[in-house]
């Protein structure tokens, strides 16, 4: 959700909650503007770090940041984790099982809490994960308009055209994504999500935590493949929209899709189109012109900064 002028302190108050009472004090002290806070990372025994406008910072017992330790850090100890997954499971791990297996769990204002320690195997897959000693909370941002730039190159006859962005990590795809959806399910369109890490829609019980628009629905913690084929036979969809695709599955599910006359929304990993065309997986796409739109962000600036929007025949529609 985007949090208007005074909402700032709430969504502060919201995130702190899910940590160790230490860790609050320091949280609490740390005079940032929340929309520009990115990630907040602990590791066993080394010092809380922030991920701020794209800069790393440590951050002392005062909530001052720090760009190096100095001794003066908070130091994460093996307590301040277990309390902050305490709290983050609300004192229940076992519920939280089949998250943990996926390496996250996703709380309340669609904020993503990655984890990370031993490994339990069972039949070569993940069973759980035990002594977790490193956390990695994402915070979740959904920026109304973002896409405005974008969407006089992506539409058609008033219709999506087929888009896939294009965006190294960490540089906005999903908040541009996030977008797109929401504008194209307001105009008129019916939208499917496949949310299989659950970063789009950001479902907490199930309900959305960003806005999709009036005409988009979602299912939360499916594989893409298995997603895509879900939402055609079952709610008929305009649009099918889905999250880093890659996978020999996922260019099956897409040919179905394209097949059906339904359009597709998507996203990848990636400095440009030529960087698909070393992917033996995602070449194909570029050569038999499966998208017909392709939208590059590159991390220059603020997030989701627009370098170009290509058609299918690669010529740069976009001139700023």
């Amino acid at each position: 959700m985007v949090y208007k002028a005074g909402e700032g302190m709430d969504r502060k108050e919201d995130l702190i909650k899910i940590f160790a009472p230490k860790l609050r004090r320091v949280l609490e002290q740390m005079s940032l503007n929340y929309d520009h806070l990115q990630e907040i990372r602990l590791r066993v025994n080394m010092p809380l770090m922030i991920i701020y406008e794209n800069k790393e910072f440590m951050v002392d017992d005062g909530g001052q940041l720090l760009k190096e330790n100095g001794g003066m850090a908070v130091i994460v100890l093996p307590e301040d984790i277990r309390e902050t997954m305490a709290l983050v499971s609300n004192y229940s791990l076992y519920a939280y099982e089949d998250e943990i297996r996926q390496g996250y769990i996703t709380i309340k204002g669609g904020h993503r809490v990655g984890i990370a320690g031993k490994i339990i195997l069972e039949n070569e897959r993940v069973k759980s994960i035990q002594y977790i000693s490193f956390m990695n909370i994402r915070l979740s941002h959904q920026v109304k308009g973002c896409a405005d730039k974008v969407m006089p190159y992506i539409m058609e006859n008033g219709r999506l055209c087929h888009t896939l962005i294009i965006s190294p990590p960490c540089c906005g795809k999903t908040t541009m994504l996030r977008d797109i959806i929401r504008q194209v399910s307001g105009g008129g369109q019916s939208v499917g999500v496949v949310d299989e890490r659950s970063e789009i829609a950001a479902c907490y019980l199930g309900i959305p935590q960003n806005e999709l628009g009036i005409r988009t629905d979602v299912l939360d913690g499916c594989p893409k493949a298995h997603g895509m084929l879900m939402l055609l036979r079952s709610m008929s969809p305009q649009i099918i929209a889905v999250d880093e695709i890659g996978s020999q599955e996922d260019m099956r599910a897409i040919a179905s899709v394209i097949n059906c006359g339904c359009k597709l929304l998507a996203t990848v990993h990636g400095n440009s189109v030529g960087d698909l065309m070393s992917r033996p997986v995602l070449s194909r796409l570029v050569r038999e012109t499966i998208f017909e739109r392709y939208i590059v962000l590159n991390n220059c600036g603020k997030i989701g900064n627009i370098e170009a929007v290509y058609n299918e025949f690669g010529t740069n529609l976009f001139f700023h």
